[in-house]
């Protein structure tokens, strides 16, 4: 669900609104920062985390201002860089080891609840691996193309396909198994 947004400003001598060419750092932080908490907490899985990497975006966008382009799209310009952030994060944190274990496809069940329990989807996509939480996030947050995923992450599209599936998957496995340990 992309929102694009008109900036305005409200300083004209007769008391109305005019169109901003390029947002204040003030706007993009009132219109934004729910998204941008989000989106950090969705990839920490942490309050402080999310908190901080809140703060560390906006103060990056406040100093980068001039490099948004559109200011349509600044939602987009600001999720890419909360999840540069946190890859950064992660970098100093600890360095991201591949996996290379198979998921038991004949151990996912073929039907989804209609209902999810968001508190099993937020556990779930927490305990996924860097790798494979930031494309599901990338995918569905951020509604970036294989192409672009690939683009950024720097790896052939075809990684970018196969980790999406992977991370599907075995989020779709964790949802289930706690949904079937909790009887509902």
């Amino acid at each position: 669900m992309s929102r694009k947004r008109v900036f305005m400003k409200g300083d004209r001598s007769d008391g109305r609104m005019e169109r901003c060419p390029e947002p204040t750092i003030d706007q993009l932080v009132a219109h934004y920062h729910g998204d941008v908490y989000r989106y950090a907490f969705r990839l920490s899985g942490r309050v402080q985390d999310a908190e901080d990497l809140c703060q560390q975006v906006f103060l990056i966008a406040q100093q980068r201002l001039n490099q948004l382009r559109d200011p349509r799209s600044a939602r987009a310009w600001l999720l890419a860089i909360t999840r540069s952030q946190y890859c950064r994060l992660c970098r100093r944190k600890r360095p991201i080891l591949a996996e290379d274990s198979e998921v038991a496809l004949d151990a996912i069940a073929e039907e989804v609840p209609e209902e999810i329990d968001a508190e099993a989807l937020e556990l779930a996509l927490a305990s996924l691996d860097n790798a494979h939480r930031t494309v599901l996030l990338m995918f569905y947050i951020e509604q970036m193309s294989y192409r672009s995923m690939a683009e950024e992450l720097g790896v052939p599209i075809g990684t970018v396909m196969s980790r999406l599936s992977r991370a599907k998957a075995r989020l779709r496995q964790m949802v289930l198994s706690s949904e079937l340990a909790h009887g509902s």
